[in-house]
């Protein structure tokens, strides 16, 4: 399996278990010319981009470490993007989560990151 199956396949087993937490995934792998989100969806009244990360082991260091400013900013600027092209402007709340996975634990990191703005 290459780069590029193995982190479909996660994503597919991240959209499971948010499935199973209650979240409605509405997008995945939104692309636009800011970038790429992985997940977009539901949970509550929150409009949540997710980001997902996998490591074999912690080796390379934890999944979550990997969603540095520079990756935080980039998606920011893609929901921007996602907000002005579904007209959603500022109707309704946004939230930022990572999904980790490690080796078999998943963590989800509700409001891991806040909203950066001012590209």
């Amino acid at each position: 399996m290459n780069k590029r199956e193995l982190g479909e396949a996660y994503e597919e087993a991240v959209c499971l278990y948010l499935r199973k937490k209650g979240v409605r995934i509405t997008e995945r792998n939104f692309r636009c010319r800011q970038g790429e989100v992985d997940l977009i969806g539901r949970d509550g009244d929150f409009l949540v981009f997710f980001e997902v990360k996998y490591r074999k082991n912690k080796t390379l260091g934890y999944p979550e470490e990997a969603v540095g400013y520079a990756k935080q900013k980039k998606i920011c600027k893609v929901a921007d993007y996602y907000l002005y092209q579904k007209r959603l402007g500022g109707s309704i709340p946004v939230r930022f989560d990572v999904v980790a996975i490690c080796g078999e634990s998943v963590n989800w990191y509700q409001n891991a990151f806040d909203y950066i703005g001012g590209c």
